[in-house]
């Protein structure tokens, strides 16, 4: 058996992580998280989730948040994007990657991702 060269590891504790937390947690202490995060050595740092803060209150701050973190030269910061007026709001934010949600099935999709997810945010 051989070992691979490398492993990529991608750090999303600042999504989907704070998106289940039952309290609001600040915008600042957010972009703070994501810098102590970088000062780790990590390279890949999914920074948030350009979801609808009717479906996900915790995240209602994403552009905030993208906009706040000092990018990093060496540091990649995707962020998810479930639909296609969350990437466009997230290509307005200036996000340069993008992680997309992907399921197996279109009922489970529709579970997931839920039709409330189709607003604005």
């Amino acid at each position: 058996m051989t070992l691979p060269r490398y492993v990529k590891l991608v750090e999303v504790s600042p999504r989907d992580g704070l998106q289940n937390e039952h309290k609001f947690v600040p915008t600042a202490v957010k972009i703070a998280f994501i810098e102590k995060l970088a000062d780790t050595g990590l390279k890949v740092i999914e920074a948030t989730s350009f979801v609808s803060p009717t479906r996900v209150p915790q995240l209602a701050d994403h552009a905030e948040v993208f906009r706040g973190i000092q990018k990093r030269a060496g540091i990649s910061y995707p962020v998810l994007v479930p639909n296609l007026i969350g990437l466009e709001n997230a290509i307005a934010a200036g996000v340069k990657e993008i992680a997309v949600f992907a399921a197996a099935s279109e009922t489970f999709s529709q579970k997931k991702i839920s039709v409330a997810l189709l607003q604005k945010a």
